[in-house]
């Protein structure tokens, strides 16, 4: 059995290596959708994100109207650094972060957001541990990448 699985395990490599930037794509794309929709709705409605933050949210260690300033910041701006896949694995941590926050400070999530808020993260620790992929402009900034190109 156990060659077996040596023996296949090749095949299945091969099978599934070229849809590896296309996964870590539609991770980056799926998560900064989500949040840049979620930044547009507080920006939009500054009022009701204002009263959120004061009476909602409890966001710990900050202020609620710098936590509101902040948030929404990071909801509207990190998003395009992921979907252009520039500088993926430091944006993608701090919106990991910026999520585990959400999940803390609105304990209405956990009744029933609190399972996409998991794949979210998932999805986010993906880009922070293998990057954005071949197709991003990480990739095509790596000095590595530019002196093999020619």
């Amino acid at each position: 059995m156990d060659s077996f699985i040596r023996s296949i395990d090749p095949f299945f490599s091969r099978l599934t290596t070229p849809f590896i930037p296309f996964v870590l794509l539609f991770t980056r794309l799926w998560v900064a959708w989500i949040f840049f929709q979620s930044g547009m709705i507080k920006y939009s409605s500054w009022d009701s994100t204002l009263y959120l933050f004061e009476y909602e949210y409890h966001v710990p260690l900050l202020p609620w109207h710098w936590a509101a300033y902040i948030g929404t910041a990071v909801e509207v701006f990190i998003p395009i650094f992921l979907t252009l896949g520039l500088f993926t694995r430091p944006m993608a941590f701090v919106l990991f972060g910026f999520n585990i926050m959400a999940v803390v400070s609105y304990p209405a999530l956990w009744e029933k957001g609190f399972y996409d808020h998991q794949l979210w993260g998932m999805m986010l620790l993906t880009n922070v541990i293998w990057g954005a992929g071949s197709l991003s402009f990480d990739h095509f900034f790596n000095r590595e990448h530019l002196h093999h190109s020619y």
